[in-house]
Formats: C-alpha cells, structure tokens, sequence
C-alpha cells in the first residue's frame, strides 16, 4: 500500500503566558502529520512535553525513524506493534501523530467520526474544566473572573508555591459557585499536602491531580487514605501499563493522548482503568483543536474532562469545534471533525 506522509512544525502561542509549577511558556512547537492516500487525508498533532522527554528536536529527529511504521492505515495492531519495536517507550507524541492519523484517515474513508467507527460512546461529554494558570494573585483573580463571566462552571487552578493557601482562599472567594479543582503538578511535599488538606476541604476542591512527585506512590497511597477527595495522577502515569500499580496510590488517572502514544493507547489505558476501579479524567497539554478534537472522541466514557488546551490559544490553526463555555459538543463530521483553517 502506498502511502504519503509529510509533517510540518508549527509554533503555537497562548494569549498569555501559562504557568505551571514546573516553568511558564508561551510558545508551544507542535508537529502535524498529514497521511494521503487514496485521495484522502488524514492528520495527527505531536504535542510534546519536556517532562517526557520529548522536545521540538526530538520529535523532528525520530519522525523520519517511526513514520515507516505506517504501512496500513486499517492495521492499528500492526501499527502499535511496529511502533514499539522500534522505540519501546520512548516518543510517545509522535506514536500519537500517526495513529491520530491512521484514525483519521480510516474514519473519513468511512465518513463516520472516529468514536463512530470504534463503537464509543455517544453520550455528552462532561464538561470540560478551564486552566486558572500560576501567576501574581491578582492575575490569577483576572483569569477565574474573566472566566467565570464567560460561563465556565468547572475552574482548575495550578497550584504549588509558598502561597498555595492564599491562591485558593482568593479563587474561591472570586468564583464561589464553580466546581474547583486543584493541579500540584507534582510540586508539594508529603508535609505540604497534609497541612493543605484542610484548606483543600475549606475551598471546596472537587479533585487534587498529582500534589506529589512522580514516583512517591507510597505519599499518595497515604494521602489518599486522609485526603476527604479525589487523588488523580498525571505525572505518575507514563505508559498504559503503569495503570494497574497506580490503582493502589490514586482515586484517578488523567489520561493524554501525547503522553499515552495516541487515541488508542489512552482507549486501552481507560479500560484498564476501569477494571481497577479507578475514575478517569480525559486531559491534554497544550494543543491545537486537532489534538483536542482526538481526546474530546474519548471523553463520553470519562468521569472529568480538562479539555481547554487550544481554548488557552491565541493562533489555534484548527476550526471545527464546537464550545459553549466548557461544554464541547461530540464532534459529528468525518474524522476528528476539524479542518486546517
């Protein structure tokens, strides 16, 4: 079967800086794959992120070694397969590329959306929470205002500096009816949660996502046992295959398809979930509406949606989906349902 695959990077920029724990950026290199064949296209963003290990460079240096391994766009075992041989566990945003692309490519031969073509479900979405990102205080009071005002009911705020209990004391009293949740971004210390879970239950925290390091499973199975609200990992979940240790520390996994390989990696590691009793959130990073649109066809069967990335854009080069405040419709064309503007 022949088939072309080109890919071009693109810088995206937030409309403001977005800050976490960890650093604050504006710009975002992001890489789009583009499989023709047969008259038709279809397309994959690589949204990579430092934390793992993958850069602009990366992705641009290990697209040419991986992208061999697209032979049939209908073969996704033979795809994943081919995908792993060649780099087990590395490069993750650029696995998800192509299978974004095969699936893609598959459902518009088909004309269904891609939750149609895998049998998903077709139920509403949940709404989608908006990003309170790290700034001054009085920033971040700007931010829950202004997105109150635009009808956003689920806030996430980014959490994990000195004065952690004064940014949500502020944000809660900003946006008092709002379903709040908390991002520690692996940021605070065992000390640091404990002392913070009564303000957590104070504030009225819906879910913490990942308030410890990475690799402390043995903190958050113990804050777990204390904490009066949902644990939820991010940072501590790498590969599908991490799901079934992590059901013994968290309540929750937050699954993102640039971290998992692709739409569906994260589809495997949501039924996994399942079957270890934990509650599923579907995420992103930083994406435009391609990658967002590949996330939103999985997100009927999650408990939370954090769906906001190309939202946070200010030069999105995606069109297509369609939002009212936090509430994304299923998309309903061909494909992920979105066009290159």
């Amino acid at each position: 079967m022949s088939l072309d695959l080109h890919w071009d990077t693109r810088e995206l920029h937030t409309a403001q800086p977005f800050g976490i724990a960890r650093w604050t950026h504006s710009v975002y290199p992001r890489t789009f794959v583009t499989l023709s064949h047969e008259g038709l296209t279809g397309q994959g963003e690589a949204a990579p992120n430092a934390f793992y290990g993958e850069t602009r460079g990366t992705v641009e240096a290990v697209l040419p070694l991986l992208a061999g391994a697209l032979t049939d766009p209908w073969d996704w075992d033979g795809l994943n397969a081919a995908l792993s041989a060649r780099m087990p566990h590395d490069h993750p945003s650029v696995k998800c590329a192509l299978e974004m692309a095969a699936l893609d490519w598959c459902a518009r031969s088909a004309g269904v959306p891609v939750w149609r073509l895998l049998g998903l479900s077709p139920l509403a979405l949940p709404e989608s929470s908006y990003t309170v990102s790290l700034a001054p205080l009085d920033e971040m009071r700007t931010q829950a205002r202004d997105a109150v005002a635009r009808g956003h009911g689920v806030l996430k705020v980014k959490l994990g500096t000195p004065d952690d209990e004064a940014i949500l004391e502020a944000l809660r009293e900003e946006a008092p009816d709002v379903a709040l949740r908390v991002d520690a971004n692996a940021a605070w210390t065992r000390a640091q949660a404990k002392r913070l879970l009564g303000v957590l239950e104070a504030a009225r925290v819906e879910l913490v996502e990942q308030p410890l390091a990475s690799g402390d499973l043995e903190g958050h199975a113990e804050l777990r046992v204390r904490a009066g609200v949902p644990i939820v990992a991010d940072e501590s979940l790498h590969h599908v295959s991490d799901v079934v240790a992590l059901a013994r520390a968290f309540d929750g996994v937050n699954l993102k398809l640039a971290k998992l390989g692709g739409p569906l990696q994260a589809l495997r590691a949501l039924r996994l979930a399942r079957a270890h009793g934990l509650q599923v959130m579907m995420g992103c990073m930083i994406e435009s509406s391609l990658g967002i649109a590949a996330a939103a066809h999985l997100a009927g069967l999650c408990d939370w949606a954090d769906l906001d990335g190309a939202l946070l854009l200010a030069d999105d080069p995606y069109a297509g989906l369609q939002w009212t405040a936090g509430q994304l419709a299923r998309p309903q064309s061909a494909g992920w349902g979105v066009t290159l503007r």
